[in-house]
């Protein structure tokens, strides 16, 4: 599976077999079957199926190439999802200490308004903290609805992708290219792609709720119930959700160096963003009143979940991402000769992130770019160099990447932690396969070849 070692000059990308990235293929096949062919057995064992594929891979990668792949493996676990898992939990938390109060009445326009507000509200909580924000209570608001199944799969396109274009804050793909040198309000270029793209879709939810309300003859439900009012409970959260954005804005701006953490060189600034969202999940545990909570159905299974899967998912991505940053030079070429128009960069990078998690895909295809259009020059003028000189190329790199990862359940972190928390309220959603066959592909694959005639040709 693994090529032989050579020397330590040759980049990984390099040295590693194709066949290397057959673990992550196998997660990902693992992911969409078992759950139909044998649920008793995935949900009781997962953590050990998840494991035994990922060991295919490790083994091999430490007895070929000792402690470079021990260094890989550390850096891969700690500098990228210790700080992926942190960021969920501190969310997660925070989010599950606010309890929107009052009889909502899920219909159509309530529905609607209410996937608006998320669409919106992304860019600046982040897709992760409107997601875990507005679930529940759009939730508990069609609590009463026989089919509730739609309304958490375009939860998923909205507010846990398309809606966090906007800042660096709203996806982490737009964040670790902030990192790399994009100027932090770019991101607005990405404005008109999303107007178009929300209008569509919300107009499409709105059609499907309308059409599923009326077969249950809930159409004529009120908003809320009559002399009920609305309001937020545990509003303190709202200063530490605050809080966690300023710590992750900072940590774009603030270098001051890195730190050595078991033989790993981490950034400081990423260290202390870490231990600030950290501390800010602490302080609304100890903070909120359990009572809340539990009017919350707060609980940590799906945290569990998401955390088990993605160990997986970011060890067996390990292979695919060092082959990928090869560029033109590795196994993958053929896909890199291809890319010279921004519609080409726009399909390819969505497709990587519908399946390898939208982050290192965005970066993969960023410093392609970026090696592509200044060469020699790349490492001084980096992606600034890029958004001013290529903004169409960037635009579709960046589009692609936050509004692809809606495509599957794995394209972004929110997605799946929205499928567990839907599915311990007693929704029955799509499977892995289904979800793709039966929603994204027939609903976002259009308009997406919309998008791409009006802005990436």
């Amino acid at each position: 599976m693994l090529a032989a070692v050579e020397p330590v000059l040759v980049p990984l990308g390099l040295r590693l077999s194709p066949w290397s990235v057959a673990p992550f293929v196998a997660t990902l096949v693992s992911l969409a079957v078992f759950p139909v062919a044998a649920p008793r057995l995935w949900h009781a064992h997962f953590p050990k199926i998840v494991l035994a594929i990922a060991l295919t891979f490790v083994l091999p990668f430490l007895a070929l190439f000792g402690g470079e792949a021990a260094h890989e493996l550390g850096h891969i676990l700690l500098a990228d999802y210790v700080s992926f898992l942190v960021i969920i939990i501190g969310l997660y938390a925070i989010s599950g200490g606010m309890l929107v109060r009052g009889e909502i009445r899920g219909g159509p326009r309530t529905n609607t308004a209410l996937l608006a507000l998320g669409t919106l509200m992304a860019s600046v909580a982040g897709t992760t903290g409107a997601s875990m924000i507005l679930i529940r209570p759009i939730l508990n608001a069609n609590a009463h609805r026989t089919r509730r199944a739609h309304i958490v799969v375009f939860f998923i396109f909205l507010v846990a992708n398309i809606g966090g274009c906007l800042t660096p804050l709203g996806d982490p793909p737009l964040f670790l290219g902030f990192l790399a040198g994009v100027p932090f309000f770019w991101t607005l270029h990405l404005a008109p792609q999303l107007a178009v793209l929300a209008t569509i879709l919300l107009a499409v939810f709105y059609a499907i709720d309308r059409s599923l309300s009326r077969r249950e003859g809930a159409a004529a439900a009120p908003a809320r119930a009559p002399g009920a009012r609305l309001r937020l409970d545990g509003k303190r959260n709202l200063a530490l959700l605050a809080i966690v954005v300023g710590a992750v804005a900072l940590s774009g701006f603030w270098h001051p160096g890195k730190a050595s953490v078991l033989g790993i060189g981490l950034p400081v600034e990423g260290l202390v963003r870490d231990a600030i969202i950290l501390g800010c999940a602490l302080v609304s545990l100890l903070w909120t009143p359990r009572s809340l909570r539990a009017d919350n159905a707060f609980g940590w299974e799906p945290v569990r979940e998401v955390a088990i899967v993605f160990a997986g998912v970011f060890v067996t991505i390990l292979p695919v991402l060092a082959i990928l940053k090869t560029g033109p030079q590795g196994p993958f070429a053929p896909l890199f000769r291809v890319l010279d128009a921004p519609w080409q960069y726009f399909w390819a990078t969505g497709v990587l992130s519908s399946f390898l998690d939208n982050a290192p895909s965005y970066l993969a295809m960023l410093g392609t770019q970026i090696e592509t259009f200044h060469g020699d020059l790349a490492p001084r003028l980096g992606a600034a160099a890029l958004s001013a000189s290529h903004p169409r190329f960037l635009s579709a790199v960046s589009a692609a990447a936050v509004f692809m990862g809606g495509v599957t359940y794995i394209g972004n972190a929110p997605n799946f932690m929205v499928k567990t928390i839907a599915e311990q309220a007693g929704v029955e959603m799509p499977t892995f396969l289904g979800y793709i066959v039966r929603w994204s592909l027939p609903i976002l694959g259009p308009v997406f070849v919309l998008l791409t005639i009006l802005f990436f040709r």
